[in-house]
């Protein structure tokens, strides 16, 4: 049980790359601060996604990393998030978390998929919820703000938290696993603020940290000693504000998109450069 705890809390962890239970803790209590209906969920999600990997006899070490567990959260926040707590939504978290372990165990063996398999998996729950008109989506509240609190509600938002409280309480949970890794994530959520504002954007999103979650898991997953990786993350951080501001007017949830694509994209460069 208590190593089942363990597995569970690094899952929430490893939404941002964290491999420890503490750290997964902090995000636990951050969610639960803001909205207990998307704590649920994220323990749901985790839940569900981390048991389908042991059923469909994954890698056990991946499963007590909770490498298969981080998706899964993302996907129960996520549809809490847009549709609310009912029956449909519960079932479409199930349903969504056991897609994102598959998709993750198909998709790394060739490459990283970092929260891909949510992406997708979420997008195919959502689109559908609306395309049987399941459920409607809720209207969240927008509200003014300043630069400061939105690069804080940046790591809230990560996990659809616009919280300064819980995106404190995230930033915490990241600086006890990783103090370099929140030096990262800081500086994306604030880049990305602000490279934003530079393009005029709407105000309204990058005031509520929707331009800095994704820069935030670009930040993190290119963090490194070496200067020029620093390079790398300020790419992929510009480019998934450019990402983000093109699914927005294309009328797409972009959820986690911007930032996988980023990344990618800096990656694929990284090695060409490398190899040269």
């Amino acid at each position: 049980m208590k190593n089942s705890i363990k597995i569970i809390l690094r899952g929430v962890g490893q939404v941002m790359f964290q491999n420890n239970a503490l750290t997964g803790l902090f995000f636990l209590i951050g969610i639960f601060c803001n909205s207990w209906i998307m704590g649920a969920g994220a323990i749901l999600g985790n839940i569900i996604s981390t048991f389908s990997a042991k059923y469909f006899g994954y890698s056990k070490e991946n499963i007590e990393k909770g490498i298969y567990g981080f998706n899964g959260t993302l996907v129960g926040i996520a549809i809490f998030y847009f549709f609310g707590f009912n029956l449909v939504t519960t079932l479409g978290i199930i349903i969504g978390a056991i897609l994102s372990t598959i998709i993750m165990h198909l998709m790394s063996r060739n490459i990283s998929a970092f929260t891909a398999p949510f992406v997708i998996s979420t997008w195919i729950i959502i689109y559908g919820i609306i395309f049987f008109n399941l459920a409607s989506i809720i209207n969240t509240p927008a509200f003014s703000s300043n630069l400061f609190s939105g690069t804080i509600m940046g790591f809230g938002q990560v996990m659809f938290q616009a919280s300064i409280i819980t995106g404190i309480l995230f930033f915490i949970g990241i600086f006890i696993n990783s103090p370099a890794s929140a030096f990262f994530a800081l500086y994306g959520s604030l880049l990305g603020g602000l490279f934003a504002m530079l393009l005029l954007l709407p105000i309204n999103m990058i005031n509520l940290g929707l331009f800095g979650y994704n820069a935030i898991l670009c930040a993190i997953a290119f963090k490194n000693k070496k200067l020029n990786t620093f390079y790398f993350a300020t790419i992929a951080i510009i480019l998934s504000v450019l990402i983000t501001s093109a699914f927005n007017k294309a009328g797409i949830i972009a959820l986690t998109a911007p930032f996988v694509l980023a990344t990618w994209i800096v990656l694929y460069f990284k090695s060409i450069l490398s190899t040269q």
